[in-house]
């Protein structure tokens, strides 16, 4: 009889602390924001920004960085091959060995023949 009252009474105090650690968990300190953003949440953190695509020089000479998509267009500069470039967008142009496309570079100005880069992420049509 004894042992049949210990079982009831562990169980009895199971059942409470079950109960009680539901409480805990519904319960939450006032002023605490869920981890999920709701509909409306004007405190959600705005979205990361995508990184800028990125183009590989695969030119064995350097290649030359121009003020518009045309090789007769200013001299700015020039990449060395190899070099991984972030560019901004991509622009029709004078045709490169067949390839009319140039792209705008995103961290300096000028723009390069998109014959001699290999784009390693989708680049965008430029919007001018």
């Amino acid at each position: 009889m004894m042992y049949l009252s210990m079982r009831r009474t562990a169980a009895a105090g199971a059942a409470i602390l079950l109960a009680g650690s539901g409480a805990l968990l519904a319960a939450a300190p006032a002023g605490a924001h869920s981890a999920q953003p709701t509909r409306g949440d004007v405190s959600a953190e705005p979205a990361a920004k995508p990184a800028a695509p990125k183009g590989k020089v695969v030119s064995r000479l350097p290649l030359s960085i121009r003020e518009q998509p045309k090789s007769a267009s200013t001299f700015l500069g020039a990449l060395k091959p190899g070099t991984v470039v972030e560019l901004s967008c991509k622009k029709h142009g004078q045709k490169v060995d067949g390839n009319d496309l140039w792209y705008l570079l995103a961290v300096k100005p000028g723009y390069v023949s998109a014959r001699y880069v290999e784009n390693l992420s989708q680049v965008p049509l430029c919007k001018k």
